[in-house]
């Protein structure tokens, strides 16, 4: 799982969650596989994602080297940080580990690169239909 995906996931249908965001990650088996390097996809990705919550979860997996806390606002001239973007967005993928909803405690685990969001049928919140 690309920590790209990482950001986009949320566990608030879990009964009495109301953000879910961001989820907590772990790891136990993380690979490096090289994607080609395209600035102006780094950029545009950035507008649509939450940058403290992939910064957190960088760190928490040990991949943060060289990203900064907070991104200042002259990035599409700084290529070296763009490269360390890239990097965590869509080359360092966790292979098995854990996400952690951050308000229930409830674990989802990450098997061959794939997180299992399935939910028991009484943790799912009543959604009128």
């Amino acid at each position: 799982m690309k920590l790209l995906t990482h950001n986009m996931l949320t566990s608030n249908i879990i009964k009495g969650v109301t953000k879910g965001f961001p989820l907590g990650i772990t790891s136990t088996k993380v690979e490096v596989k090289e994607v080609d390097f395209n600035p102006a996809f780094v950029v545009k990705t950035l507008t649509k994602i939450d940058y403290p919550a992939l910064y957190q979860a960088a760190k928490d997996i040990g991949y943060a080297d060289g990203l900064p806390e907070k991104l200042e606002d002259n990035i599409k001239e700084n290529e070296e940080l763009l490269k360390k973007l890239h990097n965590a967005l869509l080359q360092v993928e966790v292979i098995e580990g854990e996400l952690v909803c951050p308000e229930s405690g409830r674990k989802f685990p990450i098997a061959n690169g794939i997180p299992n969001m399935l939910l028991q049928e009484n943790e799912v919140e009543n959604v009128a239909q």
